[in-house]
């Protein structure tokens, strides 16, 4: 199978499995993620996903063979059925090995929180075969590593290593060689035990806040955070208070 799909507990790990190409999506493997992403949001018991590619690399964007044999692709933001139109209501962790290029940088950019190790390489490779981005990459880059940067990566089309990927903020943890999909299993995890109203509601309230100006996007903090200080955060105080975080002490139970 092109996509396959692990699920321990609260945590579901997405794997693109075509590693004799980089994991690169045909349109085949490009519905089955959607599918895969569109079961994890359906899915009551699953919390947090994490997003990866089999076999060393990430995802090398689209097949160019087969858009190279006159078969189009459907834009992968920009169609309706697309894996990357719009994000989840719930986490995404990609671990990045290998290439997150052309569209697996869009890929990675649709993922809330990226992981790295040094092998890990994004880049606009698609610029030297005159392939456009439409995966999310033009509108999304730029709200990440700020606009300068993200027209450097996607008029030159050059390599971006691990190093440099944290230090503009494009990943945000690196972690040792070949323990990418681990590190995000177990942050995963972490976040899955966190009480997930409020959570979810800043994470809204983050996204949304794009296409609000500073007093809007604030009224709508305010309103998303309604539902959490009502059913979560009474409670969370009284185990505050009862003395769960004293001395460094942050227990979720």
């Amino acid at each position: 199978m092109k996509i396959l799909t692990e699920r321990n507990g609260p945590v579901t790990t997405i794997i693109i499995n075509r590693p004799k190409s980089k994991n690169a999506l045909d349109n085949e493997a490009a519905r089955g993620l959607a599918t895969a992403l569109e079961a994890f949001e359906a899915d009551s018991g699953a919390r947090v996903a994490v997003l990866t590619g089999a076999g060393g690399a990430f995802c090398a964007g689209a097949d160019l063979k087969e858009l190279g044999g006159g078969t189009d692709y459907f834009p992968w933001a920009g169609s309706a059925g697309g894996p990357l139109r719009s994000p989840l209501s719930k986490p995404v962790i990609a671990a990045v090995e290998g290439h997150a290029c052309a569209g697996g940088l869009g890929v990675a950019l649709f993922c809330d929180i990226r992981i790295v190790d040094e092998t890990a390489v994004f880049g606009v490779f698609s610029r030297r075969w005159g392939v456009p981005m439409s995966d999310g990459t033009t509108v999304r880059l730029p709200r990440i590593v700020g606009q300068g940067r993200a027209l450097d990566m996607l008029l030159t089309g050059r390599a971006v290593g691990a190093d440099e990927a944290i230090a503009i903020g494009l990943a945000t943890r690196k972690v040792a060689r070949g323990t990418t999909r681990a590190a995000a299993e177990k942050l995963a995890a972490e976040i899955a035990g966190f009480p997930p109203i409020a959570m979810s509601s800043d994470r809204q309230s983050a996204y949304e806040s794009f296409d609000r100006d500073q007093a809007g996007a604030i009224q709508r903090e305010m309103e998303l955070s309604l539902e959490a200080r009502r059913l979560e955060a009474h409670k969370g105080a009284a185990r505050f208070a009862a003395g769960a975080g004293r001395h460094g002490q942050f227990s979720k139970k």
